[in-house]
């Protein structure tokens, strides 16, 4: 007798199309920066767009800061590799609206609104602490670089390190 498997169909079509949020289980980070950035005053973003109203209609901000804000949060930050994650990523695909931005529209989006984009962290962690998820402290990084000598010339080999301390 054969061991039978459970069905395998890739290919397989749905007869109606599923919602994207249903690929998410529930309290996924993607669903959860969904509500946190529709809660967010994205106006200093918004207002720049009002004065540009030539070219190729771009993607829709609220879109980029969600796509940007979860990959900061699961330590993706280069826009080459967003743009990838949106193809790959059921959780990225699922906050860019099934679009893939190309990187150098998240690069520019990130560079042009930069200013803006550090007011949203601070919104974003305000809303957190609101929330009881985070506890707001300081966090201090020292960017001290000191000079090593890495050179295969001074670097020993177990035996030499036996040898020397002989």
């Amino acid at each position: 007798m054969a061991k039978t498997f459970r069905p395998y169909t890739p290919a397989q079509s749905f007869l109606l199309p599923p919602s994207p949020l249903d690929w998410l289980p529930e309290g996924h980070l993607a669903r959860f920066m969904l509500d946190v950035v529709a809660q967010l005053d994205l106006s200093a973003i918004l207002d720049t767009y009002e004065r540009d109203l030539r070219g190729f209609p771009p993607h829709n901000p609220r879109m980029m800061v969600a796509l940007l804000l979860y990959a900061y949060c699961v330590g993706v930050p280069s826009s080459r590799k967003i743009e990838r994650r949106t193809h790959e990523d059921v959780a990225f695909r699922v906050l860019a609206g099934n679009t893939h931005p190309d990187h150098t529209a998240i690069s520019e989006f990130r560079r042009r609104h930069l200013d803006a984009l550090a007011g949203l962290f601070v919104q974003v962690l305000r809303l957190c602490q609101a929330m009881g998820l985070v506890k707001l402290g300081n966090v201090s990084l020292d960017g001290t670089k000191l000079k090593g000598n890495a050179s295969k010339h001074k670097a020993m080999s177990h035996k030499r390190m036996l040898e020397e301390e002989r």
